[in-house]
């Protein structure tokens, strides 16, 4: 009987260095799940990083073949086929800015800004001159008489917006369609005025601008405490340099820059980016008038896709927390009625 008592006492103090063993190979299995979904992890990030790589060799190149397209055309070619491939070429541009670098967005960007302001200069070219009349001379006041005062000068529509030299996308050659130094006026401009017209509005203040129809493209530069209602832009709206303005956009692309304290209602295919900006909020487009669905059809613009509410901050570089210089307006505060 002692000798069958004998291996339980050996036995017993064996028994926790049995759990422990028993526990050990857990942990590695625990360790080895983790260490291969790491590797697993690595493997998804380098094979996106090889998609992506690819994307933008495939944009380089077909951006580049269309771009000299373009150019060939304006060259020697006719404008209209010129103006459709370069539309073709800014929305090849927006649907590839999620997976392009800030640099190469900012080069294309400043591509199809050029070609633009090729393609303006080129239908100025075009227009027929004006041709050569007399014009009667002033007769000179009869001595004594009062001379009549003369009229206040009223903004006119189609003057140069670069008094202090274009702005940023802005074609520096003739004067384009818009409004310029008016303070405190009603401006407006039709659907026969600005069809596929390059719009430039600077250097408002206090101005309520109604644009109805559908331009090619929109720069608004240097304007304070305005509002701007626009229809559908072909292409791209660039805002530069304004405060304190509430701006309704419906677009391809939106660029904001150097701009602060203002509101945006918009209408855009891709996402909208800002730099350099503070305090600017956004709302979906709130804008109607009689006509804007033929305008809408013109422009190319898809009603049913619109990224109000995602915007890249060119400043923000923290993926983990928002930017602080942009907010979405809340629904209680949004303005409705515009007339």
């Amino acid at each position: 009987a002692e000798e069958l008592r004998a291996p339980a006492a050996f036995v017993a103090p064996l028994q926790p260095e049995m759990a422990a063993a028993a526990v050990l190979p857990e942990r590695l299995q625990r360790r080895e799940a983790e260490r291969q979904q790491g590797v697993e992890r690595q493997r998804q990030k380098k094979e996106a990083q090889v998609v992506k790589e690819e994307r933008s060799e495939f944009f380089v190149a077909a951006f580049s073949r269309e771009r000299e397209a373009v150019e060939a055309l304006l060259a020697a070619g006719p404008l209209e086929e010129a103006a459709a491939r370069l539309q073709g070429l800014q929305k090849l541009l927006t649907e590839s800015v999620r997976f392009l670098a800030p640099y190469e967005v900012r080069q294309g960007q400043e591509a199809v800004a050029r070609l633009q302001g090729d393609l303006a200069a080129r239908r100025q070219q075009l227009q027929p001159k004006k041709k050569f009349a007399f014009r009667a001379l002033k007769k000179e006041a009869a001595p004594g008489s009062e001379p009549r005062p003369a009229e206040p000068a009223r903004p006119a529509a189609a003057a140069p917006a670069a008094r202090h030299g274009p702005a940023e996308g802005e074609p520096g050659g003739p004067p384009l369609c818009g409004f310029s130094g008016a303070e405190g006026e009603e401006l407006e401009l039709g659907p026969a005025e600005l069809l596929q017209r390059d719009v430039v509005l600077s250097e408002l203040r206090g101005c309520r601008v109604r644009l109805r129809g559908n331009a090619n493209t929109l720069r608004v530069r240097d304007c304070r405490g305005c509002t701007v209602l626009c229809g559908p832009v072909s292409t791209s709206v660039l805002v530069d340099g304004c405060s304190d303005c509430v701006l309704v956009l419906a677009c391809q692309q939106l660029r904001t820059h150097r701009t602060r304290d203002s509101r945006f209602y918009v209408q855009v295919t891709s996402r909208a980016i800002i730099e350099d900006c503070t305090k600017v909020s956004f709302a979906p487009y709130a804008w109607s008038y009689p006509g804007i669905e033929r305008d809408f059809e013109s422009s190319g613009l898809d009603r049913n896709r619109n990224n109000w509410n995602l915007v890249d901050d060119f400043d923000w570089l923290a993926t983990d927390k928002p930017s602080p210089n942009w907010s979405l307006i809340p629904e209680q505060e949004r303005i409705s009625c515009w007339d």
